[in-house]
């Protein structure tokens, strides 16, 4: 693959669009070929090991791209629709460049919730069933930045966000489409744009490939496609569903008793078994790959619990940026108290709000945080109207659930222990950015908080 690299930046005059841990990456295979290198980031960090390339940054960062034949954009880039055609045809990135170029047998895996999980969980099986198995991609770890540790018989797991799907040519030998929720409305100019990023993921497929989707997200276009299709659901009955006992894999019935996971939730369940039909897929056996998922602990910041104090569980999934993660976070642990709220970017709460009024949802607590937070509010009513003394006060059918806003997260988690019943999650089905500088800062300060308590 590093030959296959070299030929194509030969002699070419490279740009890398942004500069954090992928844009560094991908500097260093760039020193081992034949080309000429710029690099642009609006917050540029100038060092010397930086210093001998051409380099752009501040707010016109984007008026070199004219001037290089290839475009590397690393994730965080958003372009919109600030760009001409002519510049979109030289942008490619490390995920694009991988699925071209190498030959190993790439699973990737996409969806609005659910891929970190799915991607991390399928790792974890495929290396205790004997495959060698290397993870890469949105987990954190940038796509070409193992290529020197590949073997002929390397399975490649791949984790795909939207940001790193938006320009591939190419498409895996394994793509899984999970889902398609409303997010990310601050990257792309509408739903749909985003939708058709991730919708690249099987753009590509062949004959040879397989696509294992949500049943949901169904179209023309998939059913056009050449490659073996395996459609999913949570909830109907598709080639993989789950329901109130069993998984179902292509006609294979799983107990989920048999499964002993430490992963809470229905919605983790069709993970699982996405997962396991994967596993299947590179020829692992059944019975061995169900026998590992007792091992896999989860993923820090997805309902992760942090500790119990006074008989309740406090609960980080700050991961969660959309109302479903939030209704899933809610569901799993019969949560009676919620931390919402972070960056506003305008996406709609209906569904959150409808179901934290209805019947079935379990919670009596809503704690809102500034600035979604506060819409949900007001959305719900706000009938506490600030005033958090009268916590102990019964609450009319009426008045579910109670609503408390709050100036930051501190003041959340301090109130909590107070009203809390049982259980209190942090899902605030929002991004932290403005507040926090990603969702890993944000559930490491609500840790520290509870473990402070």
């Amino acid at each position: 693959m590093k030959e296959k690299l070299k030929s194509f930046f030969d002699r070419k005059r490279v740009l890398i669009l942004g500069f954090g841990r992928e844009g560094r990456s991908t500097l260093e295979i760039l020193r081992q070929c034949n080309c000429t290198i710029g690099i642009a980031d609006q917050n540029l960090e100038i060092t010397s090991d930086i210093n001998d390339y051409a380099k752009y940054t501040g707010d016109s960062y984007l008026s070199c791209l004219d001037d290089y034949d290839i475009i590397m954009k690393t994730p965080g880039i958003a372009l919109f629709d600030n760009i001409s055609e002519e510049v979109k045809n030289k942008i490619t990135s490390q995920t694009d460049l991988l699925l071209r170029f190498c030959d190993n047998e790439i699973i990737g895996i996409t969806g609005t919730k659910g891929k970190s999980t799915t991607s991390s969980l399928l790792f974890h099986i495929l290396q205790k069933c004997g495959k060698n198995a290397i993870l890469l991609g949105n987990i954190g770890i940038p796509p070409l930045s193992e290529i020197d540790n590949l073997t002929d018989d390397t399975i490649i797991v791949c984790e795909m966000s939207c940001h790193q799907l938006e320009y591939v040519q190419a498409s895996p030998d394994v793509a899984v489409l999970l889902n398609i929720y409303e997010e990310h409305l601050d990257h792309y100019t509408d739903f749909y744009a985003y939708k058709h990023a991730k919708e690249n993921i099987y753009r590509y497929l062949t004959e040879d490939s397989t696509l294992i989707y949500s049943a949901r997200c169904n179209n023309s276009e998939i059913e056009q496609l050449p490659c073996d299709k395996i459609s999913a659901s949570e909830t109907d009955a598709y080639d993989i569903y789950v329901d109130d006992d069993k998984i179902h894999i292509c006609g294979i019935d799983i107990a989920v008793d048999d499964l002993h996971t430490q992963l809470a939730g229905k919605h983790n369940l069709y993970n699982i078994a996405i997962a396991l039909a994967c596993a299947v897929e590179e020829e692992c056996d059944l019975t061995q790959a169900i026998s590992t998922i007792a091992s896999f602990h989860g993923l820090e910041h997805r309902l992760e619990l942090v500790r119990s104090v006074k008989d309740v569980q406090y609960i980080n999934d700050s991961i969660s940026t959309i109302p479903l993660a939030s209704i899933a976070a809610i569901k799993a642990f019969d949560a009676d108290t919620i931390i919402l709220g972070g960056m506003d970017r305008g996406i709609s709460y209906e569904l959150l709000v409808n179901y934290l009024k209805s019947p079935e949802s379990p919670v009596m607590s809503v704690i809102a945080l500034p600035d979604s937070g506060y819409r949900i509010a007001d959305m719900l009513g706000d009938n506490n109207d600030n005033d958090n003394d009268n916590e102990d006060e019964g609450l009319d059918e009426e008045q579910k659930p109670q609503v408390y806003r709050v100036k930051d997260l501190a003041e959340a988690v301090n109130l909590s222990t107070r009203i809390a019943d049982h259980c209190c999650v942090l899902s605030p089905a929002a991004a932290s950015y403005g507040f926090y500088k990603n969702f890993e800062e944000r559930g490491n300060h609500f840790k520290e908080l509870v473990n402070k308590l």
